[in-house]
């Protein structure tokens, strides 16, 4: 490869890389703290609306059944009509609906509201997958990626204790905290789905930041890959959703997220168990902990697996350093202790991430895609529903999280049983539907 050909690439790669991950790491940003906000409400929610243990398990849960039900056909949606379109729609719809969340006054009300939530909000993570395979090349996909996922737990870093200050510090028109919080919480969605409409490029033809040479070289070589994986044909969605591979992935996802969000849900509450005298804000700090740490351990594991250009064993290896983590808070009593394996558990929960939706587009092609990454992501969302009311459930019979840790635990280890189970083969899943046909 020549000089001035690799100019050109570093150059695009840069470009991309500056123009798309910072916006679209923002949005998920917002995104998340809109979907797991509820977790610190509950801090003062579940007291004022008579909210039980399984309840809030449930009502934190209950998010997931809308988004499993329209997760594929919005993720088809944002393939037709283009990012900038669907995203716009998907971030002002939640942004008022958690703005609706200001007002609830029973638990019934939060069913609904949650629910509708998940329909809102369902495409938006699929669709962003997908809209990164539409800028960047195979290689460098798990680095963008990790620095993508940086998000999630900045998510975390930013809503823990921004959340817990509203709560504790807004109280106008005799409203409560949480009240507060989820109405101030869900106006940036709103703005940012306007600035999504306008800023977002659809495809890098259309990229106007981008130099005539830089878009041909893109394209060239994003077309290149496609054709290396298989001349793209249509396929029903039944026959992508059917395929063996994709049923095997998204279990892997369900088991992720039974941890993902069941420690995510339940972190604050039991972050406030260590002692009765800490404020919302105290308990916010200190959850923060955690996910500082797990940022820091997920771009270095992304990286990684971009250089070493291995992704099955930086898939398989983070769950069990998870399970290891939510095993081990289970039976410790001291604080300190129960906080440092708290975050080797999620360190190692967030680090799957960003290797597993690399190591997942090694079977995927332009045609499968779409509805691929939107079933995995719907599918596996059920775990997020499982966690939390597990964990729920198990406070609510024992009056302690340890059951509920070992349960996440043990689906931690399944994950890991399921990725070493699909081994990387030279076929890919648009192959398998050409020989049963």
């Amino acid at each position: 490869m020549s000089n001035v050909t690799l100019t050109l690439e570093k150059r695009t790669v840069q470009k991309v890389t500056k123009r798309v991950i910072p916006f679209i790491s923002l949005l998920f940003i917002i995104a998340f703290i809109d979907r797991v906000n509820l977790s610190y409400a509950a801090l003062d929610m579940n007291e004022d609306l008579g909210i039980t243990s399984e309840t809030f398990g449930f009502i934190a849960g209950i998010f997931f059944f809308g988004y499993f039900l329209f997760e594929v056909p919005s993720n088809i949606m944002l393939h037709k009509f283009g990012a900038s379109k669907w995203l716009a729609r998907i971030l002002i719809s939640w942004g008022l609906i958690v703005v609706l969340m200001s007002w609830v006054q029973n638990e019934t009300h939060l069913y609904i509201l949650r629910f509708l939530l998940g329909v809102a909000e369902a495409g938006f993570f699929p669709g962003i997958v997908l809209y990164i395979t539409y800028w960047f090349r195979a290689r460098e996909q798990a680095r963008a990626y990790a620095l993508f996922y940086i998000a999630l737990p900045v998510s975390y870093i930013i809503g823990a204790p921004v959340s817990t200050w509203i709560m504790d510090t807004i109280h106008w028109l005799g409203w409560e905290g949480w009240r507060w919080m989820f109405f101030l919480e869900g106006i940036p969605a709103i703005l940012l789905g306007i600035v999504t409409f306008f800023y977002l490029t659809d495809k890098p033809a259309k990229a106007k930041w981008l130099t005539q040479e830089e878009k041909d070289w893109l394209e060239t070589e994003l077309e290149a890959e496609r054709k290396l994986k298989s001349q793209p044909e249509k396929h029903s969605i039944l026959q992508v959703m059917r395929n063996r591979k994709i049923l095997l992935l998204a279990m892997v996802y369900v088991t992720i997220n039974v941890g993902s969000y069941g420690i995510g849900f339940w972190m604050p509450q039991i972050v406030n168990d260590f002692s009765d005298q800490m404020s919302n804000t105290q308990v916010g700090l200190i959850t923060m902990i955690p996910y500082i740490i797990a940022a820091v351990v997920m771009v270095y594991w992304g990286l990684h697996s971009d250089k070493t250009q291995e992704r099955r064993w930086h898939t398989a290896i983070p769950p069990v350093i998870g399970a290891i983590g939510l095993s081990g808070c289970a039976m410790v009593i001291d604080p300190v202790a129960s906080l440092l394996l708290l975050s080797v558990a999620t360190a190692g929960i967030f680090s799957f991430f960003s290797p597993f939706w690399s190591y997942t587009n090694g079977f995927l092609t332009d045609s499968t895609a779409p509805v691929g990454i939107a079933f995995i992501n719907s599918v596996g969302n059920i775990g997020g529903f499982i966690g939390p009311y597990a964990m729920g459930f198990t406070v609510s019979m024992t009056g302690s999280p340890q059951s509920g840790l070992i349960f996440m635990g043990c689906s931690l280890i399944v994950c890991t049983c399921l990725v070493l189970v699909l081994r990387k083969q030279h076929t890919r899943v648009e192959t398998d539907i050409k020989m049963k046909a």
